[in-house]
């Protein structure tokens, strides 16, 4: 199939333009801020405010930690030998494992100021996550960008950058999987989750969810070409999906495992 022709510029005004990557991560946080307001009448701990306030940490900690972490993880000597290209986000390179961090520290910080219980406020603001996860990556398939690998699937398609053979839309599985399914998933548990008798519940689903919908993607998905595979099979993803999967489960079995007035 070829790929559609879709400009990665959604519109321009004057020497401004205005890419589907950037909106994306506006649609992303804007969606994640609405629905965790709504969450907040399944969360009694948490009010409002308290979601309004967090906002602005929530998007500093995505944005820094996005950024220093696929400087970190993905390409540092590029970085080291040029560090003023660090800030020229606009070029591309963010990293969910580097963001997820920031986003922790982010957390971590605000609750101790307002005396709130990390578990308590990460239940809630970990479902709206995938939204944001689903947006960024159709922007990377409208961008041509972290294609698939070659495949012979009737559903290959010829990315621009990706060389003379069809590829897996690897970034259209991983919003499947990472978004849609990942959504469901959360929404479910914040439905019927005896909440908070449980918590930490839907952050070790989160955690855990979200790193096998990420360990099967990459094994659609090509590696970047400077970093290619580890031990001949895993990908960096599949590396440092691997400690959330651990921690994942350890905080989905003490939830369910924990004494109702615990």
């Amino acid at each position: 199939m070829p790929f559609p022709s879709i400009n990665p510029i959604a519109f321009q005004i004057g020497p401004l333009a205005i890419h589907w990557y950037g909106l994306a991560y506006v649609v992303g946080i804007l969606g994640w801020w609405q629905y965790s307001l709504v969450l907040t009448k399944k969360f009694p701990l948490i009010d409002r405010k308290m979601v309004d306030d967090y906002l602005a940490w929530a998007i500093v900690g995505v944005i820094l930690g996005g950024r220093l972490g696929y400087v970190l993880f993905y390409n540092p000597q590029k970085y080291w030998a040029n560090p003023v290209e660090i800030l020229q986000v606009w070029k591309g390179g963010m990293a969910f494992h580097g963001g997820l961090l920031g986003v922790v520290i982010a957390t971590a910080i605000y609750t101790a100021r307002r005396g709130i219980l990390f578990l308590n406020f990460s239940d809630l603001a970990c479902c709206g996550v995938p939204i944001g996860l689903f947006f960024g990556r159709i922007a990377n398939f409208i961008n041509g960008e972290l294609y698939g690998r070659v495949t012979d699937a009737s559903w290959g398609i010829l990315f621009p950058l990706g060389g003379p053979f069809p590829r897996h839309p690897s970034q259209l599985y991983e919003a499947a999987f990472e978004g849609i399914f990942l959504f469901s998933l959360l929404a479910f548990g914040a439905l019927f989750t005896r909440w908070p008798h449980r918590r930490g519940l839907l952050t070790g689903l989160f955690l855990s969810g979200y790193a096998v919908a990420r360990i099967s993607a990459e094994c659609f998905r090509e590696p970047d070409t400077f970093l290619g595979y580890f031990a001949g099979w895993f990908t960096m993803g599949q590396i440092l999906s691997l400690p959330l999967l651990g921690f994942g489960l350890f905080l989905s079995v003490r939830a369910v495992l924990r004494k109702e007035n615990a």
